[in-house]
């Protein structure tokens, strides 16, 4: 049976939802949860903050991630315990810890997963393919939300395959805190703390973090004249929130974020320096009147900064701000229903002086509306419904959502979802005309049409006993058309006159529709009151229509397993993660068709706590515990010193690392 979450946005606060965590494994990472965790987090109540298990409730499929998990662990950043815990969402970090990374849900490119921090998107619109996981520490979440599916009903443009949303500490009325050191292979180390409580009705929560390394060799082969070939970063992040309420009802909270990075982004010849500067200002009224109304209000500021250049060139700047505006409302009638009204306001102005995007401005009005059922109208069954409309610089849309949940039995339910998602070209897409490498670039087309597409989710799942053990089991598939896909085609050459020197391809809208398929098979539960795990086994089918061929870059098989072991006698705990990624391809100039990835990976680690409370534990995790050599992209460069004499390289993943951590909590 899908579990019965009921937390209706309504009534809901945070430790209602740290009790469903704990009530229903299949949407947490496989961990035993230690005593006491549900007694952190009692303060916050929020229409916000609900709205993902709220989703999940109505039929989206939901993976949850829990601060517990991460830190046992040791994983260093976000992108580290999405990649190895979250079954369903094909990651890949393109360079280790920090950087950018290749992400794939429900065969979707880069582009169509939307990032989020405390709901405020961070996605980088002058690049839709380019990642914002590269400046997340570990230290600052409280938990990750990985939304599956279509999801631009409530969070807009780009969740067309799902959203990730990182929560960072949340406010708590007792005083508690941590604090985190560690070293580990390549000259990494880390450091972080946060603390926490209230005096009256204010409440506080502060958090800071460092991480750094001299990183490692990311290409199996360099230019004969590369001397700096090593990938490392340092990462500064500091954030508070304060909160305040004015009665039971109605309460204030402002949240500022900072991060200060220099993220090194090697080539074969070379080591380019993005130094980054990064703020994230909110502040958001949430009013609470009864059982049945909610409302909030939010503001929100993002700058985005970095001085990309290439050590001893002079920076050129990329950057950008969006800012915006956001008001909700739900009300819940005396008998069946539940409505919900929203406006979203954002706008974003953009510039990269690397490509020469120069500063591009857009601003974004949507108002969306959904309803949904109540328990009163069926103990079995609910349902929600809703449209979003979107218009963007005179751009309309208007995208639906149709989602619902049946509990056939007590231990047996199905779920789905229809959706309508749009995506407006990037800027990159529409403006860039300037080619960094002189070779092999690919131009702006300001002719682009927008994406539009339809998804369907299909979800049969339950719980079943086995050796007296109840294991939960989901088996989902999925079938999303998309009309109008951006790609890049090369430029013919009767044109190639016509673009700057250096450019080869240019962005296209596919003519033909694109169908991405897949399905995905789920089971977790405990082995023993000290053993829990969780497999999971992804098969996605990408082709352009008329084809057989898989869109490159996106593998068609993925496994993914983790184990967790916490004694019940002794203060020791042990894991064990591992994925698989089926073989990719990609078209490289001057070797043609190339396949890389089909490879396992595996992570692997050991906590020990050191006092009868466990306030004390020391964390030990391997990464790449078999010391796997494998690629994460493939590409070829002209040979220095020749006229056009090509290599090729593969940029690789991390090698065996070691992490020692030691963390104090109080």
């Amino acid at each position: 049976m899908k579990p019965n979450l009921k937390l209706s946005p309504l009534s809901a606060c945070l430790s209602s939802l740290l009790g469903v965590l704990a009530a229903t494994p299949q949407l947490t990472s496989a961990e035993p949860t230690p005593p006491a965790v549900e007694e952190v987090l009692v303060t916050e109540r929020s229409l916000e903050k609900t709205l993902p298990l709220e989703l999940a409730r109505y039929g989206a499929d939901l993976e949850i991630v829990t601060e517990q998990v991460i830190n046992r662990h040791g994983f260093v950043d976000v992108a580290q315990a999405l990649e190895m815990l979250v079954p369903g969402l094909h990651l890949t970090s393109q360079a280790g810890a920090f950087s950018y990374v290749n992400v794939q849900m429900q065969g979707s490119r880069p582009s169509d997963v939307l990032w989020t921090v405390d709901g405020i998107r961070i996605n980088n619109r002058l690049y839709n393919s380019t990642s914002p996981a590269d400046t997340l520490p570990s230290g600052m979440i409280e938990r990750t939300e990985v939304l599956k599916g279509s999801h631009g009903l409530m969070y807009g443009t780009q969740a067309i395959a799902g959203v990730v949303n990182v929560v960072t500490r949340g406010f708590s009325d007792t005083t508690d805190g941590a604090v985190t050191v560690g070293a580990g292979s390549h000259g990494a180390y880390r450091a972080n703390g946060y603390l926490r409580g209230s005096v009256g009705e204010h409440k506080l929560v502060g958090w800071l973090s460092r991480d750094s390394s001299d990183g490692y060799e990311i290409y199996d082969v360099y230019q004969p004249n590369a001397v700096n070939r090593e990938r490392g970063y340092d990462v500064e992040s500091v954030g508070l929130k304060y909160g305040f309420d004015f009665s039971p009802e109605l309460s204030l909270s402002l949240t500022g974020m900072h991060t200060d990075a220099r993220l090194d982004y090697p080539n074969v010849s070379n080591v380019s320096v993005n130094d980054r500067t990064e703020d994230i200002l909110s502040a958001k009224l949430d009013y609470l009147p009864s059982e049945r109304a909610s409302f909030y209000a939010k503001a929100y500021v993002h700058d985005w900064d970095t001085d990309y250049y290439t050590p001893p060139n002079p920076s050129a700047y990329w950057g950008y701000r969006d800012k915006g505006v956001s008001a909700a409302m739900a009300i819940a009638d005396d008998r069946w229903f539940e409505y919900h009204l929203g406006y979203d306001f954002q706008t974003y102005k953009g510039q990269d002086q690397v490509l020469l995007i120069a500063g591009q401005e857009e601003k974004v009005h949507a108002l969306f509306t959904q309803i949904r059922s109540q328990d009163t109208l069926s103990q079995r069954a609910r349902f929600a419904a809703g449209l979003r409309y979107n218009n963007t610089d005179g751009t309309d849309s208007t995208v639906w959502n149709v989602s619902g949940v049946y509990d056939l039995t007590d231990r047996l339910f199905i779920q789905g979802m229809v959706a309508t998602s749009f995506m407006l070209p990037s800027a990159e897409n529409l403006y860039r005309i300037h080619c960094p490498t002189g070779v092999n670039c690919t131009h702006g087309n300001p002719n682009l049409a927008p994406e539009q597409s339809l998804a369907v989710n299909l979800t049969l799942g339950g719980q079943v006993t086995f050796a007296q053990r109840t294991l939960e089991w989901q088996l989902n598939g999925w079938d999303r058309t998309v009309d109008n896909l951006i790609t890049t085609a090369p430029i013919a050459v009767a044109q190639l006159g016509a673009f700057p020197v250096g450019f080869t391809r240019t962005f296209i809208n596919i003519a033909d529709k694109t169908d991405v398929t897949g399905t995905e098979l789920l089971l977790s539960g405990a082995l023993s009151d000290a053993m829990t795990f969780d497999v999971s086994y992804t098969y996605s089918k990408e082709l352009a229509r008329g084809t057989r061929t898989q869109i490159m870059d996106r593998p068609r098989r993925q496994y993914r397993g983790a184990l967790s072991y916490q004694s019940t006698r002794w203060p020791v705990g042990a894991n064990v993660a591992v994925k698989f990624t089926g073989e990719k391809t990609a078209n490289v100039t001057g070797f043609g068709l190339q396949a890389y990835a089909d490879n396992y990976v595996v992570d692997a680690g050991v906590h020990v706590y050191l006092d009868q409370d466990r306030a004390h534990r020391v964390t030990l995790r391997l990464e790449n515990l078999l010391d796997e050599t494998y690629a994460t992209a493939v590409n070829s460069a002209v040979l220095a010193g020749t006229a056009n004499q090509r290599f090729l390289w593969q940029r690789l993943a991390p090698p065996r690392t070691v992490h020692l951590n030691y963390s104090y909590n109080f």
